[in-house]
């Protein structure tokens, strides 16, 4: 049967190509595929919709801070499985699995740097690390760090991307709002300068403490920004949600974030802003 063969002899077939893996990604906005090289060099923002992908904290340092001058601080405090939690698996395994894959000891990672030469204390939250929950290294991170700006006599930064409060840790998890809180309002009222940066997701106790405390609030575009999230609220009051509900331009219509900053923008803003308010 000829025609299911080719006949003429000499023609010569290309074979196809092979396509390596983990050269693209797909966006969660438009779902445009990005290459993932341009996605790069365009500080992880999709250049068709302008959806800030999540970046880590690494990614944050490098944006954010003069290069080399970053001091990591406190790098020893680890969670401890003190009520032997166990859900779909062991807590104590979860921690040793979310240190593996991110590098860190727990979700956040603070220290000390220079923005376009100014000194600053910084912290960053790593939504990689069981969802960016605060446990109680969290908080206690996010205390020294504190405590430590007021020292200095420096601004605090705080980049935050969180899903809450760390169940796995029951109420320790939750006084860490009430820690965080103090410090920050005690930081304030010693005339310190605090801005925390709102990513996407920044959500439940992480927003209800420390993330909507900041002198000047600052989001990036697009991020959720919430106590509870739109699934549980529309389920509560059993009404559909306003278009782009709990999003950044919405939170900054009702006065809960005072700019929307774009990535690429965020460093000499904060720029401009530490020129301002610090002497």
């Amino acid at each position: 049967m000829a025609w299911f063969k080719r006949s003429k002899p000499g023609i010569r077939v290309q074979n196809k190509m092979e396509m390596p893996d983990g050269l693209w990604v797909k966006c969660d906005g438009c779902e445009e595929v990005i290459y993932k090289k341009q996605l790069a060099s365009n500080s992880h923002v999709c250049p068709k919709c302008d959806f800030h992908f999540r970046i880590g904290d690494r990614g944050y340092l490098d944006l954010l801070l003069d290069s080399g001058s970053f001091e990591e601080t406190d790098t020893d405090l680890e969670s401890t499985d003190f009520l032997h939690y166990k859900d779909t698996k062991r807590y104590s395994d979860r921690i040793r699995e979310n240190q593996r894959k991110t590098g860190l000891r727990d979700a956040i990672r603070t220290g000390t740097g220079s923005l376009c030469g100014k000194p600053v204390v910084i912290g960053v939250m790593n939504f990689d690390f069981i969802g960016g929950s605060m446990g109680s290294v969290v908080g206690e991170k996010i205390a020294r760090a504190t405590d430590l700006a007021a020292e200095r006599k420096c601004p605090l930064i705080l980049v935050c991307a969180s899903g809450g409060a760390r169940m796995q840790e029951s109420i320790l998890s939750l006084m860490q709002m009430a820690k965080t809180s103090s410090r920050i309002a005690r930081f304030s009222d010693q005339g310190g300068l605090y801005i925390p940066v709102l990513t996407n997701p920044t959500t439940a106790g992480v927003v209800a403490s420390f993330a909507m405390l900041g002198d000047i609030n600052i989001a990036e575009p697009g991020a959720l920004i919430g106590f509870a999230g739109p699934r549980v609220i529309k389920q509560t009051i059993g009404q559909d949600l306003p278009p782009g509900f709990q999003r950044s331009l919405f939170q900054m219509e009702h006065g809960f974030v005072d700019l929307i900053v774009h990535r690429k923008e965020m460093r000499s803003t904060l720029d401009r802003i530490l020129r301002f308010c610090v002497s």
